[in-house]
């Protein structure tokens, strides 16, 4: 049956992923909503639609909005009837919220309250998804993996809003009974992705052979390590938790908590010396880096973020394997290498 999902921040780099996953394996209609800010880059987004047949572009619209303001009557007007919602836009630059914290109150707590004030008041809504990250968490001491109700521990300006956003929805699904799940993720990676971000960054050095920074700790004696997953993965879990019935779940199993939370976690931890490492072996290079503390380099970041994917796990979903997300990632950067310039 076809539906109409509204996507925020439709521009950005994961959903402009989640955009081109509903076009090749759905026929739903898909509203994106996004102020086409720093993170909002219109030609991700043009790519994917008109690379699709000419016949189904026309399921996707793009409405220009910041979720700062309310959703005036206009604005609602022009999104009409919608069946599902995923709030996938946010300021989401670590850096960036160190230097200007209000910004992303306003960005991830107020605009998660006026697309959830929005989401409240349509006829019928089938579900409402939170894009959330694993950073709310803080950092994740070697073999520890925090599950989806566990405390929340922010460590920076970024993750402290984003944390906000969560308790806003929770709050909102036992007031007004929105139908509400909030999903964690970390470090998502894949095609078009911004160049100043590390996985695009690498390729560009490995290739021209400059060097690579990696961040370790204070000895420079081991490196930051992430769970990494692409993009495409991303979406997939997303498609997967839109039509999920939570009913068969045991709350008791998890939290006891009315709004359920699902981390979306790569298949296997990598640490960014490996990842480097990795990337340039693709390419035939020889890595030339510098082990950098991570502490005076980046303050407000952790040096290990983990999450335990187990309960998606139970439920049916994996991702692929993250070294051939990778090789599939950098394959296409070299060959599209306009999108590694800055």
């Amino acid at each position: 049956m076809r539906k109409t999902i509204l996507l925020t921040g439709g521009a950005g780099f994961i959903a402009h992923h989640v955009v081109e996953y509903f076009l090749n394996n759905t026929d739903h209609n898909i509203i994106t909503l996004d102020r086409l800010d720093y993170s909002g880059n219109l030609n991700r987004l043009n790519e994917v639609v008109l690379s699709a047949p000419e016949a189904e572009r026309k399921r996707v619209r793009t409405i220009f909005h910041d979720l700062k303001a309310e959703l005036n009557p206009q604005i609602v007007a022009s999104i009409g009837r919608v069946d599902q919602i995923a709030h996938l836009a946010a300021g989401s630059h670590v850096d960036r919220s160190i230097d200007f914290p209000m910004e992303f109150v306003l960005d991830n707590v107020v605009g998660t309250a006026n697309i959830l004030d929005f989401a409240r008041k349509c006829d019928d809504l089938e579900r409402f998804i939170y894009f959330s990250t694993d950073e709310v968490f803080g950092p994740a001491p070697q073999g520890v993996k925090y599950k989806e109700n566990d405390r929340y521990n922010s460590t920076n300006p970024y993750s402290a809003s984003k944390a906000g956003g969560e308790e806003l929805v929770v709050a909102y699904e036992n007031t007004y009974n929105l139908p509400c799940y909030i999903s964690h993720t970390m470090n998502v990676f894949g095609e078009r992705q911004h160049p100043e971000k590390y996985i695009p960054m690498c390729i560009k050095r490995a290739r021209d052979g400059e060097k690579v920074t990696v961040h370790s700790n204070p000895d420079k004696t081991k490196a930051g390590s992430r769970h990494y997953i692409h993009a495409s993965d991303v979406a997939d879990a997303l498609a997967f938790l839109l039509n999920y019935d939570a009913s068969k779940l045991d709350c008791d199993d998890f939290g006891g908590a009315k709004c359920h939370k699902f981390n979306i976690v790569g298949a296997e931890e990598m640490d960014n010396l490996e990842l480097a490492q990795f990337i340039a072996t693709c390419q035939d290079k020889v890595l030339n880096y510098e082990m950098v503390d991570f502490h005076s380099q980046r303050p407000g970041h952790d040096l290990r973020y983990a999450l335990d994917g187990n309960k998606m796990a139970k439920m049916g979903w994996t991702p692929q394997p993250v070294k051939d997300r990778l090789k599939q990632t950098i394959d296409w950067t070299l060959a599209n290498d306009r999108w590694l310039i800055t």
